[in-house]
């Protein structure tokens, strides 16, 4: 490999050479420990934030580590939180974090938060700001705002944090990145980057009628800093994703696992424009009042990145709800185009490279090339993945070790792309004094993006969307 290629590493060398293989720890034999013995002292004890569903899987990943020491629980529905507080019963349990991390602060070294998107933020800051090192799910936050917030507060308080895309920590993006590093495709010009998702409901009226709370669940605790609104079952535990007052749709749920090889590869950092295309319901065309709550069945994303080498631009285009870009000449007509949860097609000056979902499978089109590639490793693997790796850089402390998805990359990741969020809400607005339909759309345009200053500069109407106004409290 050429100097200048070695050089093209970039991305924090690969944040970092991907810690060095995480911080370097091993489990110590039994002989060096005594009889397989763990000082208390020497183990992490962390705190779950949501422990139902994937918060319950994060918490199990965890705990394959004999270093690790569950502790509390949070959950704002105890439904939700039956069978953590079962496996974890010598754990303190509470529904509101704020109530935890004030009476657990001196047990926590760190916590685990996989709420719904809405509270991502609050909880993650909550938590930074008590010093604990932090894993928060996908996406990082709700909205821009809050990314660049986090970002910022991750210098600040010199916490081990990781974003819960745990592809990143996986083989296969390293693979992509080295034969990319190669020259085996040459300077990429274009991405691609799809998903099957949703597979919830969106694009669908909101929700009506009266319910009753059930007792197990906190309702005003789960709306969070969002506004009030009054209890449906509709929204939980699971299709919250699909409305935009809690979840971020089929892009925030997805593109951080999907997405995540194209930020790794290649020179970029914040897009410049956004532009969409938004599927909806066909009644709704004709309706002077469109429904802003809801996410779109499907759409298509057209982000514009200047490269941070000076060298021109790449378009990196998103895809969901069934749309495909167009198939590669040189795939054949039998081979998978991506898995089914999607894929990642770059298109370079010399080639092209498809990529499964979570940054799996890398492969260069047409595929016969990949026959005699003889391609010698040159990144450090995370044997451990991308859970344990977080336990052993928050056992190493800050500065000692690093991993693969710290909020320094995962913060302006989430950023770009909330930035296709940004478009997609902008492009639902209508002027409600036009009555033609013709001319009714308000955010059918390019939005001309500043980064620093996290505004659109061409459509004021858009900025209501960069962050969110939070309730009293939050």
């Amino acid at each position: 490999m050429s100097a200048s290629k070695q050089s093209s590493i970039s991305r924090g060398q690969f944040i970092r050479q991907t810690a060095l293989t995480a911080g370097g720890f091993l489990i110590l034999p039994r002989h060096v420990l005594g009889r397989g013995f763990i000082a208390p002292s020497d183990k992490l004890n962390i705190a779950g934030i949501g422990v139902g569903g994937k918060g319950a899987s994060d918490l199990m990943e965890f705990s394959k580590s004999p270093f690790v020491n569950i502790v509390s629980l949070c959950d704002v529905d105890d439904r939700q939180a039956i069978d953590a507080r079962k496996k974890y019963s010598k754990a303190t349990y509470y529904r509101d974090f704020r109530e935890m991390l004030d009476k657990e602060k001196n047990n926590i070294d760190a916590c685990s938060i996989s709420t719904p998107d809405h509270t991502h933020a609050v909880a993650t800051l909550a938590a930074m700001q008590l010093g604990k090192h932090v894993y928060t799910q996908k996406p990082l936050t709700h909205n821009i705002y809050e990314a660049r917030q986090l970002t910022e507060a991750a210098k600040k308080y010199k916490v081990v944090t990781q974003m819960g895309n745990q592809g990143g920590s996986g083989d296969g993006v390293r693979q992509a990145k080295e034969m990319y590093d190669a020259g085996l495709i040459g300077e990429v010009t274009a991405a691609h980057a799809w998903t099957n998702r949703p597979v919830w409901p969106q694009g669908i009226p909101t929700p009506t009628g009266k319910y009753d709370v059930p007792s197990e669940l906190d309702w005003n605790l789960w709306l969070g800093p969002a506004a009030y609104i009054d209890y449906n079952p509709s929204y939980i535990p699971f299709n919250w994703r699909g409305w935009w007052a809690f979840g971020t749709g089929a892009l925030g749920d997805m593109a951080c696992h999907i997405m995540d090889p194209i930020f790794r590869l290649l020179p970029i950092q914040y897009p410049d424009s956004a532009e969409c295309s938004v599927a909806t319901i066909w009644k709704e065309m004709w309706n002077d009042t469109p429904n802003m709550d809801a996410c779109p069945p499907a759409s298509i994303i057209h982000l514009n990145y200047p490269r941070t080498d000076g060298k021109g631009n790449i378009r990196v285009s998103w895809h969901d709800g069934g749309l495909l870009p167009g198939r590669p000449e040189e795939l054949l007509p039998d081979e998978a185009f991506g898995n089914w949860d999607g894929g990642v097609l770059l298109v370079g000056t010399k080639g092209k490279m498809l990529i499964d979902c979570y940054g799996a499978n890398p492969r260069l089109l047409p595929t016969l090339r990949m026959k005699d590639l003889d391609l010698k490793p040159s990144i450090p693997r995370v044997p451990e993945g991308h859970y344990l790796q977080w336990v052993n850089a928050c056992r190493a402390g800050y500065g000692n070790a690093t991993t693969s998805s710290p909020f320094e990359y995962a913060g302006p990741f989430t950023e770009s792309i909330l930035m296709g969020n940004l478009a997609i809400r902008s492009w639902m607005l209508k002027n409600p004094k036009l009555k033609g339909w013709e001319d009714k759309y308000l955010g059918r345009k390019k939005l001309l993006w500043d980064a620093a200053q996290m505004r659109i500069t061409n459509f004021e109407e858009a900025n209501q969307f960069v962050r969110r106004a939070y309730r009293a409290g939050w």
